[in-house]
C-alpha cells in the first residue's frame, strides 16, 4: 500500500470520530474559521457530529438548478482547472501536462475509446472548504460503474503542475453514462486525506480499501434524474468530465469556481 493510501486512511479514521459534544464542537468550529466556509445554505457547524459529517454536509436550503433540458449543469461546487476538446485521446490534466483518455478509463471501456476521442473534458476540483456531495448533470442512464484502485497524491494545483499522470496513478471510480443514446464518462478522482467516495446507488463500492484488483459493477435500466445527489467525497477531490466528440458545446469557464445547478455545457444541435 502506498503511504498516501496509509496517511488517508489514518486521517479518515480520525475524521470519523465522534469526540465529545463539546470538543467536537470546536474542532468544528476552528475547521470553519481557519477554511472560511460559507455555512449560509448549511446547518449550524455545532451540529455536526464528527469532521465527516461536516465534510459531507447535506444543503440545508434547496439549490435552483438550470432546468433546460439540453443543457449540462456542474455537478459540484468546484473551480475548472481545465476544459476543452480532446486531442485525439489526450486531455490536460493541467496548462502543458497531458495525458491518456484510455489510460483513465482503462481497457474496460476499450468499446467506446473512438467515440471520445477529439471529444470534449472538463476538470473539477474541490477544495477542502467546498461542498462535497456530487449530483447529476442531467438525466442519464448509467452503463457501468468502474472502481480503479490506486494512489491517492493530492489534487491541488501545485501536485497538478508537477506529479506526471496524477489521474491516471490516483484511486478513482468511473461512470459510464448515456444521455439520449450519446456517451459520456463521470471520473471521480481520489485524493490525499479523501477517507472515502460514496455512492448512494451502489453501496458495494469500498474506496481507500486494500483492494488491488478493478470491479466492475454492470447495470441494465439505472436511471438518474438531474440534480439527484449520487454520492459525496470524504474530503475535497476531483472530477473529470468526458463526452463524446460532437455531443456538446463547453460553456468558457476555466479558471472559474462554479456551484452547482449552474449550466456548464449545452447540447450541440
Amino acid at each position: 500500500m502506498h503511504i498516501t493510501n496509509i496517511i488517508s486512511q489514518y486521517f479518515g479514521k480520525f475524521a470519523k470520530f465522534e469526540f465529545p459534544l463539546f470538543i467536537q464542537k470546536f474542532i468544528n468550529g476552528a475547521y470553519v474559521k481557519f477554511l472560511g466556509l460559507n455555512m449560509s445554505e448549511f446547518r449550524n457547524p455545532k451540529f455536526y457530529k464528527s469532521l465527516n459529517d461536516l465534510f459531507t454536509r447535506e444543503l440545508a436550503i434547496p439549490r435552483e438548478i438550470d432546468k433546460d433540458k439540453d443543457c449540462f449543469i456542474s455537478p459540484t461546487d468546484s473551480l475548472i482547472t481545465q476544459c476543452g476538446n480532446l486531442e485525439d485521446d489526450l486531455l490536460l490534466q493541467i496548462k502543458g501536462m497531458e495525458y491518456s483518455v484510455e489510460e483513465m478509463l482503462t481497457y474496460n471501456c476499450a468499446n467506446n475509446f473512438a467515440k471520445v476521442k477529439n471529444g470534449s473534458y472538463m476538470n473539477f476540483y474541490l477544495s477542502p472548504k467546498d461542498y462535497h456531495r456530487y449530483h447529476a448533470p442531467c438525466d442519464f442512464k448509467i452503463n457501468k460503474l468502474i472502481h480503479v484502485p490506486g494512489k491517492l497524491y493530492p489534487v491541488n494545483l501545485k501536485y497538478l503542475n508537477k506529479q506526471i499522470d496524477l489521474f491516471v496513478e490516483n484511486e478513482r471510480v468511473i461512470l459510464e453514462c448515456t444521455h439520449e443514446g450519446k456517451l459520456f464518462y463521470m471520473v471521480f478522482v481520489g485524493a490525499l486525506n479523501v477517507g472515502q467516495m460514496v455512492f448512494n446507488f451502489e453501496p458495494k463500492v469500498e474506496t481507500n480499501s486494500d483492494a488491488k484488483e478493478i470491479k466492475i459493477y454492470e447495470y441494465e435500466s439505472l436511471d438518474i434524474k438531474k440534480g439527484q445527489c449520487l454520492g459525496y467525497f470524504k474530503m475535497g477531490s476531483t472530477v473529470v468530465m468526458v463526452w463524446e466528440k460532437d455531443f456538446v458545446q463547453l460553456e468558457k469557464l476555466l479558471g472559474q469556481n462554479v456551484k452547482y445547478g449552474q449550466r456548464i455545457a449545452k447540447k450541440s444541435i
